[in-house]
């Protein structure tokens, strides 16, 4: 899912530092440009924990998937703040351009699982639940 991302984040980038430039100049440009590629970042951060704690167990992929997006929130929140201490940053450009930009991936990512991309995920089975399932089988033969 990433990976098809890619090339839209990438014109998305493109679009927010020409309508940066044409608002704001090239300060507004880059402050919207780089907000955008944050998100992006951000998404790929996402699927890449994702796929990480899919090879440990469910509730390791529970606990990335709705921790993780605090976290992530967090790195946004404090990448606006670093760059706010640079002359050049517009703050106001950054989050106009971080907000639409996850509403517009949250959508994308929505319609690439409604035409069921990452129905062929596996997720390996607990071990524990392996182990129990196991013993439950064994008790029942006997």
């Amino acid at each position: 899912m990433v990976r098809k991302a890619a090339l839209p984040a990438a014109a998305a980038t493109l679009l927010a530092g020409a309508i940066g430039w044409l608002i704001g100049g090239s300060d507004v440009a880059a402050s919207a440009s780089i907000g955008v590629v944050l998100v992006a970042a951000n998404f790929a951060l996402h699927g890449v924990s994702l796929a990480w704690a899919s090879t440990i167990s469910i509730p390791v992929v529970f606990a990335v998937a709705l921790g993780g997006f605090f976290f992530r929130l967090a790195i946004i929140v404090a990448a606006m703040f670093a760059l706010n201490t640079l002359e050049w940053f517009s703050p106001v450009a950054f989050g106009l351009a971080v907000v639409p930009a996850t509403l517009l991936l949250l959508a994308y990512e929505a319609q690439l699982v409604s035409r069921g991309l990452g129905g062929m995920l596996e997720i390996p089975a607990d071990s524990a639940a392996v182990r129990a399932h196991a013993e439950l089988a064994a008790r029942e033969t006997r």
